[in-house]
């Protein structure tokens, strides 16, 4: 049994907030941030205790910062409650720079900065589901504040753009989960251009279970499809991104048949990975059962995911030993509409 350190909590503008703080920290030492986003009937603590990430952060020496959306209705700011508890990602006041829900998470993130000494060049976000689709916001609208970002289960940056007047019940939102984004590489572009002058390249890694019936899977494909045509272009390219990966491999990892998807940079460092997981509903891959919307089995992603965040910069898609490559689009949609039929 691993001996935690401090679970805190603290609160922003109304909204509550949980920081994991490892017995192992030191005032004068710079350390890393995770920002983790819950999914929808899920709260810091549910979250933190399906993931095991407090565990993996005592161990590895980093914060974890735990936003939990409201879910008091506030008159004055609608976009900011749900009485679910689910990010509101499909609103277009939460999509953009200074606004809504990444306007709040960076406020947040500034406030914890003043209280501990945080690496300015070590702050990730990773969600699930609704917090897996706002982690993709987050890289979007603050690239000059994360390094990488995780989605599980999660959709493209603007899949859906809803105004309340115009689509009061979010049908837009619904359409997206269960058909994906009409089209992903519009979804890049709109993110470079979101972007703007804090443009750069985005590291991403994204798990998806194709039995997922809340989050069609064909969403963390266009996942992929989204952060490749935004990094693209953010290299200076024009036209469409070629997705074709790198290394394709496929494993059983406890218990379960999982694909891996490698995908590198214009100069073929490691840039994206897709992780699609067979047998899997809408669950937070080799997570505890102590939380909701887990599966105990297949890869662990709460490892995973930081071991990918730590190792940027030092691979590149050539020194890793996978499989050569297959044809991504004709398997993936195979499998997928095979699943979904």
């Amino acid at each position: 049994m691993i001996e935690l350190g401090e679970f805190l909590d603290f609160s922003y503008e109304n909204f509550r907030y949980k920081l994991y703080v490892p017995s192992e920290y030191q005032e004068e030492k710079d350390t890393p941030l995770l920002v983790m986003l819950h999914g929808c009937e899920q709260d810091p603590d549910d979250f933190a205790a399906g993931t095991n990430m407090n565990e993996l952060a005592e161990k590895e020496n980093f914060l974890v910062l735990y936003p939990d959306m409201n879910h008091l209705f506030n008159p004055m700011d609608p976009a900011g409650y749900n009485p679910f508890g689910c990010w509101n990602w499909f609103l277009d006041k939460n999509q953009h720079r200074g606004e809504g829900h990444p306007r709040l998470i960076n406020a947040i993130i500034n406030q914890v900065k003043s209280r501990y000494r945080i690496d300015s060049g070590k702050v990730y976000a990773a969600g699930l589901s609704a917090g897996a689709a706002l982690a993709c916001i987050l890289g979007v609208t603050y690239p000059d504040v994360f390094s990488g970002i995780g989605v599980c289960s999660g959709l493209p940056y603007d899949a859906a753009n809803v105004f309340f007047l115009t689509d009061p019940m979010a049908k837009a939102a619904t359409e997206s989960m269960q058909k994906g984004a009409s089209d992903p590489y519009a979804c890049g572009n709109g993110a470079f251009q979101e972007m703007g002058k804090f443009k750069k390249k985005m590291p991403v890694i994204v798990f998806h279970g194709i039995c997922d019936t809340v989050v069609h899977p064909i969403n963390g494909q266009q996942v992929i499809i989204q952060w490749a045509q935004t990094n693209f272009l953010v290299e200076g390219g024009t036209g469409r991104a070629d997705i074709t990966p790198h290394h394709v491999k496929s494993d059983l990892i406890n218990g379960k048949s999982c694909t891996k998807h490698v995908y590198g940079d214009g100069g073929g460092e490691l840039l994206m990975e897709l992780w699609m997981i067979d047998q899997m509903g809408h669950a937070w891959s080799g997570g505890s059962s102590n939380g909701s919307y887990t599966d105990p089995l297949g890869p662990n992603a709460t490892e995973i995911i930081w071991n990918f965040f730590t190792k940027q910069h030092q691979h590149t898609v050539e020194n890793l030993v996978e499989t050569p490559k297959k044809n991504f689009f004709r398997d993936l949609f195979t499998k997928l509409f095979k699943k979904r039929g």
